[in-house]
């Protein structure tokens, strides 16, 4: 590893204003304009290494993110090499609890002191370095340390051809941006036929603000897409439970693979009901997008609340957090769908996911990772997509790095763009 100490740091409030065209919408955030606190942290490594983190937002909140990050991120002011077990003792000590659930943090410049990409650096370490990298306190009732050097140690048979496998084709995806909420029946025609043409097979509906509104843009899509595409929908945490029920009844006969998100996020058993009662219909439930740590996560796999499990890269703090998340999924044989989109969430999670494959899950079987077409074109090493799959990243790190540009133009509120649209309000 790169000696170095950490020399500088600096966080920035970049906000891109995605509320004008509608892109992001849902039941729940009719007006989100994508957003993130954005970590840069220097060092006096001879390479000039640098680290990237992004904490995700919609718009609302980013200076409680930009305050903390700066807060908690200067207390990382130490040797680079001992940045990796800090982050695993942050847990501990409590930097993931304090405050909202909004608040997230990434390992700055993790693996980039590697040659090598993220997920290409979680393949190749040894099972036990993994586990060292895992705080399994609050989960030993669901995971053991050993049951997860067992997994991993399962996982090597047949590593290498399922990274060749990656490399030629990629991770399976599907695609959000046809139909977010705020678009009109015209828009959303027009993005589903030009996905098909593109090759996507798998599309996804926000739902949940009015049944009929939402009974006619499915039926749309579903004629459009054709009866054996895949479809899912998305209520963003609209509903009750019993509300959740009744208006997935109404939707079943679009066949949809999942519902996300039916009702709050908070709660297990509420999930748990309607897991049970959807399940006579062929409907499954996906959530996880809104947990914070790995507890949560490991009470929706024990009450049998989900049957696809959604990982977000910067709502669970760090990359540790996450890899005790994946062993537990492939320890109840649940799939992991990751959540992404925003600001940065596809080039992070491509990580996650491919490493899932590779060294854990050892299946496609029903794992898709979302997509979402959005703001890619302000990361230095964007995702890469080819005949709707990930293909995996090849520059190293994290793929975090946004454009010195991009963060010039779109900081809050002395940027350029926010210049220009706060003048125009007051005019």
């Amino acid at each position: 590893m790169v000696g170095g100490r950490v020399t500088a740091l600096s966080v920035h409030d970049v906000r891109f204003p995605t509320s004008l065209a509608g892109h992001g919408s849902d039941a729940m955030h009719t007006d989100p304009d994508y957003s993130a606190a954005y970590v840069i942290i220097e060092t006096d490594a001879k390479d000039g290494l640098k680290g990237y983190g992004i904490t995700f937002t919609l718009g609302k909140g980013t200076e409680v993110d930009w305050s903390r990050e700066r807060r908690c991120a200067f207390g990382y002011s130490s040797c680079f090499e001992c940045l990796m077990g800090l982050v695993g003792q942050a847990g501990r000590k409590g930097v993931r609890r304090d405050g909202e659930r909004n608040i997230a943090r990434k390992e700055p410049g993790k693996g980039r002191d590697s040659k090598d990409p993220l997920w290409k650096l979680l393949v190749d370490m040894d099972p036990k370095q993994l586990i060292s990298c895992i705080d399994f306190r609050y989960i030993t009732d669901a995971l053991t340390e050993e049951e997860a050097y067992e997994i991993l140690q399962k996982g090597s048979i047949g590593k290498k051809e399922r990274e060749e496998q990656m490399l030629e084709y990629g991770y399976p995806a599907y695609t959000t941006s046809c139909a977010w909420l705020g678009y009109s029946d015209q828009q959303l025609k027009k993005l589903c036929n030009e996905a098909l043409k593109e090759g996507w097979t798998r599309f996804k509906v926000k739902v949940g603000a009015d049944l009929e509104d939402d009974i006619r843009r499915c039926r749309v899509i579903r004629d459009i897409i054709g009866p054996e595409k895949i479809l899912m929908v998305d209520a963003n945490q609209r509903w009750d439970v019993p509300e959740a029920i009744e208006w997935m009844l109404k939707l079943a006969e679009f066949k949809p693979l999942w519902i996300e998100e039916p009702t709050s996020p908070d709660d297990v058993l509420g999930h748990a009901t309607i897991s049970k009662a959807l399940a006579p219909l062929g409907i499954g439930v996906a959530t996880g997008e809104q947990c914070q740590n790995r507890v949560i996560f490991k009470q929706l796999l024990q009450a049998e609340a989900l049957q696809f499990l959604q990982i977000d890269s910067c709502r669970l703090g760090s990359v540790n957090e996450n890899l005790s998340v994946l062993l537990m999924a492939k320890k109840f044989q649940i799939p992991v769908c990751p959540h992404a989109g925003g600001v940065g969430l596809c080039e992070l999670v491509q990580h996650l996911i491919i490493f899932d494959y590779i060294s854990i899950s050892g299946s496609l079987e029903n794992r898709i990772c979302e997509y979402v077409d959005h703001l890619h074109e302000h990361f230095k090493y964007p995702v890469v997509i080819k005949k709707a799959s990930y293909m995996p990243p090849k520059d190293a790190g994290y793929s975090t790095e946004m454009k010195e540009e991009s963060v010039k133009k779109h900081q809050f509120p002395g940027g350029e763009v926010w210049q220009k649209l706060l003048a125009a309000q007051q005019n």
